[in-house]
């Protein structure tokens, strides 16, 4: 029940930037990344696609299926700056001196232009990829910096054996999508043929792959919610003083039961 809502308005950025930089790693580019997010100075857009998600052209929507990809693609970074017409020529100068010193290769506008204008379209191939007879699903987590690199790793094998073992071997594709000066979200995308029973098929390689999350230190999820998929595996993180602290808190204000029982924490 939503009770009452605050707005904040902000003026809109009078000029807006977005430009491509490659790195020869996903490592690399987490590095560079890292330190734009900690040192600054601080794009207003950082993301960074792996080499799969860059040779698919998921780093550039416009591009899926193109035959006109470089033959050693890396991994592209998408750097943006919105702001006053100083502010971002300030901010974009001084990012590139970090980038370059990261050996980063600025690869210009083209492919920010790309992002900005058909970065909504990846997601809505998932409904043709299913009536191909593909499966495709997305999954995210968040770690501390130190831990990036490890996680990643952790996912990726994961989801690529649980499916390779299961008859069915993926592309499984990543991106940093959200950084902070503490640590950062990794986004993973997976495409595999569906199987008889998607849903069926699909739960063995959740687990496995939420389970190679908390091992690796990474938080169950980042942005997509918990809810009962992730309930479980939630219960795990936060441990048992963190589930009794909640349940005394739903037990305060909702001593009924009836705001979505059972779904964030298990029910006492």
């Amino acid at each position: 029940m939503i009770t009452a809502v605050t707005v904040r308005i902000r003026p809109l950025p009078r000029k807006r930037v977005y430009e491509g930089w490659r790195f020869a790693s996903f490592e690399a580019g987490a590095a560079a990344l890292r330190r734009l997010a900690q040192d600054g100075p601080r794009p207003t857009v950082l993301r960074l696609s792996d080499e799969s998600e860059t040779f698919i052209g998921l780093a550039q929507p416009d591009a899926i299926g193109s035959t006109e990809l470089p033959q050693n693609p890396g991994c592209m970074a998408i750097v943006g700056f919105e702001g006053t017409e100083a502010e971002t020529a300030a901010r974009r100068a001084a990012a590139r001196e970090v980038l370059l010193a990261c050996d980063g290769e600025f690869i210009g506008e083209e492919p920010g232009d790309k992002w900005e204008h058909g970065r909504y379209n990846a997601p809505y191939l998932r409904d043709a990829l299913l009536d191909a007879g593909a499966f495709a699903e997305t999954l995210e987590t968040a770690a501390f910096w130190s831990a990036i690199p490890g996680l990643y790793t952790a996912v990726r094998d994961a989801l690529t054996g649980a499916l390779t073992e299961a008859g069915t071997p993926p592309l499984v594709m990543c991106h940093i999508s959200h950084t902070y000066e503490n640590g950062a979200s990794l986004y993973f995308t997976v495409v595999s043929a569906q199987g008889e029973d998607a849903v069926a098929h699909w739960e063995p390689v959740k687990r496995a792959a939420n389970d190679a999350i908390l091992a690796a230190g990474g938080t169950i999820s980042h942005h997509h919610g918990v809810g009962t998929d992730h309930r479980d595996w939630y219960a795990r993180e936060i441990g048992p003083l963190g589930i009794r602290m909640l349940q005394a808190v739903k037990a305060e204000v909702d001593p009924s039961d009836v705001l979505s029982p059972g779904v964030l924490i298990p029910v006492r």
